[in-house]
C-alpha cells in the first residue's frame, strides 16, 4: 500500500501551492488531480499581488514572468453607455500594482515542475479520488483504471465547490443565495490592443456581462439570470450572439465565431460555506471549503491564500507527527475573518451591481453611489483594488519555503 504523511486532492492553484510549500518544508506530500493534464478551459486565470509576492519569496517570480501573460491596471464598467473606472490596481501599495493574466494551466504547470524539485513530492495525474480510506487517507483509481489505496495522516480537499472529500467526510455547507450563473464563451479579436489587459464590465437594457482582453481572445462571461439556462438556449443561438454582440459592439464576424451552444459553457454559481472546515484526519480549503461567486475574480486569490496559511501552520506537527484537530482548526481560525469579508464583499456587488442590472433598472443615472464617487474622486478607486486586488488579510510566506533573496 502507498504511504504518504499528507494528501492532497485536487490540483488546482490550491491544491498545487500546498503541495510545493508542504513538500519544501520535507512534509512526504502527494497531489492526486483526476485530469491528465492542467488543460481546462474557462478557469480563473487571475493570478493576484498576494500571489505574485508569493512566487517572488519562493524564487518563482523570475520564471512566471516569461509565461505568456498580460497585465491588468485597471477595472472599468460601462452602465447605460457612461464608462468609470471601477478599481486603478496602479495605486495599490507592493511591488506588483496590477493583476496577471496567465491561463491557469501555465501557472500550475510552473508549480508542478517547481514542486517537483523537492524530493518529498508526489504528483499523480489521472489520479481520481473515489473516496476516504477508513484508518486515514484515500482510495483513487489510477489512470491506468486500476483501483487504489493512498495512507495519509492528513487528506486535504481541493476538490472544489463540487468536493467529493467534503462529502465524504459527512461536512455539510450551507448555501446562499445568488441571482446569476454564468455563460463563458470566447469571441476573437480583430486585432490586438497592446500588453495592457482590458476588463469591462458592461451593464446595459436588462443584459450583464463582464470581458477581459486575453490578447488574440476576449474571454467573456455573459450572465443569466439563475437556473434560466435551458430556457435561454432554447430561443437559439441566433438570439445570443444578438444579445452579446449589443452588449459589447462586437460584429458579425466576430459573432459568428460563436458557432453552436457547444461554445458556451455554463457555470452554475454557488456561494457556500462549510461551519467547520475539518472532520478527524480531514481538512477543506478554497472552494471546497467556502464556494466564492466569481463576481471580481476572488477566488482563486482567496484559495491560495488558505493554501499558505495551511501549510505554515500545519508543517511541524505534521512532520513530529503529533497533528491533531486543533491544528486544523487554527487554519480555520486563521482564514474565516477574510473569507468572511470577501464573501461580503461579493454578496454586496450582487446586490448593488448584479441584481439591479438583470432586473434592467441598472442605468447611467441610476449608477451606485460609491462608484460615482470613486469616479469624481479617482484616489479612491485604490480602495476597490485593494479590496479586490489583494484582499483583507495576506499570508505571509512561510520561512521554509523561501528560496533566493
Amino acid at each position: 500500500m502507498e504511504r504518504t504523511q499528507c494528501c492532497v486532492v485536487g490540483g488546482g492553484p490550491a491544491g498545487m501551492v500546498l503541495g510545493l510549500l508542504l513538500a519544501r518544508a520535507g512534509v512526504e506530500v502527494t497531489v492526486l488531480e483526476k485530469h491528465e493534464d492542467f488543460f481546462r478551459d474557462f478557469r480563473g486565470d487571475t493570478v493576484h499581488p498576494p500571489t505574485l509576492m508569493l512566487l517572488d519569496d519562493l524564487g518563482l517570480g523570475e520564471r512566471f514572468a516569461e509565461l505568456p501573460s498580460r497585465r491588468l491596471e485597471k477595472m472599468r464598467m460601462v452602465i447605460g453607455g457612461t464608462t468609470i473606472v471601477a478599481a486603478d490596481f496602479s495605486r495599490i501599495p507592493g511591488p506588483h500594482k496590477y493583476i496577471a493574466m496567465v491561463p491557469q494551466w501555465d501557472f500550475l504547470n510552473l508549480l508542478a515542475e517547481a514542486a517537483a524539485e523537492e524530493p518529498t513530492f508526489t504528483l499523480r495525474m489521472g489520479a481520481e479520488v473515489t473516496g476516504l480510506r477508513e484508518g486515514g487517507g484515500v482510495r483513487y483509481r489510477d489512470s491506468d483504471g486500476a483501483e487504489r489505496e493512498l495512507a495519509a495522516s492528513l487528506v486535504v480537499g481541493c476538490d472544489g465547490r463540487d468536493s467529493l472529500i467534503r462529502a465524504e467526510a459527512g461536512l455539510v455547507s450551507t448555501d446562499y443565495d445568488v441571482p446569476m450563473d454564468v455563460w463563458w464563451v470566447r469571441v476573437p479579436k480583430r486585432e490586438d490592443t497592446g500588453k495592457e489587459a482590458q476588463v469591462f464590465g458592461c451593464f446595459a437594457n436588462g443584459l450583464a456581462g463582464v470581458t477581459m482582453d486575453r490578447g488574440d481572445y476576449f474571454q467573456t462571461s455573459y450572465l443569466i439570470r439563475k437556473g434560466q439556462d435551458a430556457e435561454r438556449r432554447a430561443e437559439g443561438i441566433e438570439k445570443f450572439r444578438e444579445r452579446i454582440g449589443g452588449l459589447f459592439g462586437w460584429t458579425d464576424e466576430q459573432l459568428n465565431e460563436i458557432g453552436g451552444w457547444d461554445d458556451v459553457k455554463l457555470l452554475k454559481v454557488r456561494m457556500s460555506k462549510l461551519p467547520h472546515w475539518y472532520s478527524g484526519r480531514v481538512l477543506c480549503i478554497g472552494d471546497a471549503a467556502h464556494a466564492m461567486s466569481p463576481v471580481g475574480g476572488m477566488g482563486v486569490n482567496i484559495a491560495v491564500q488558505d493554501a499558505v496559511a495551511a501549510a505554515r501552520i500545519l508543517a511541524a506537527p505534521l512532520l513530529r507527527g503529533t497533528l491533531t484537530a486543533r491544528d486544523l482548526a487554527r487554519v480555520q481560525r486563521r482564514r474565516s475573518v477574510a473569507v468572511s469579508l470577501a464573501r461580503k464583499q461579493q454578496l454586496g456587488e450582487h446586490k448593488m451591481l448584479i441584481e439591479p442590472a438583470l432586473d434592467g433598472t441598472l442605468t447611467a443615472r441610476t449608477i451606485p453611489l460609491p462608484l460615482r464617487i470613486s469616479d469624481r474622486f479617482p484616489q479612491l478607486t485604490a480602495v476597490a483594488a485593494f479590496l479586490g486586488g489583494v484582499g483583507p488579510l495576506r499570508e505571509k510566506t512561510p520561512v521554509f519555503a523561501r528560496r533566493g533573496t
